[in-house]
């Protein structure tokens, strides 16, 4: 099981915090904010998730709630 944050999680998708920042096409000091925070702006779940894989559910669960059933388990397609 993997404990990690779900935003590191995202972060190693993509390898550095940097690179997530200039994929979502914002100042990498806001990531940090968010991993302070310990929360993602809702916003930006879905972008984060088409890019890295990791689910919104995970990412907000407060938000999304969490995972359906039939998604548990499976990857995010990004080239769709």
């Amino acid at each position: 099981m993997d404990t990690q944050a779900p935003i590191d999680r995202a972060i190693r998708a993509v390898g550095t915090q940097q690179r997530l920042a200039e994929i979502l096409g914002i100042k990498s000091a806001s990531i940090s904010e968010w991993k302070a925070r310990c929360a993602v702006p809702a916003n930006r779940c879905i972008a984060i998730e088409t890019a890295t894989g990791v689910s919104r559910h995970d990412l907000r669960p407060d938000v999304f709630g969490p995972a359906p059933a039939n998604d548990a388990g499976q990857e995010v397609d990004r080239a769709a």
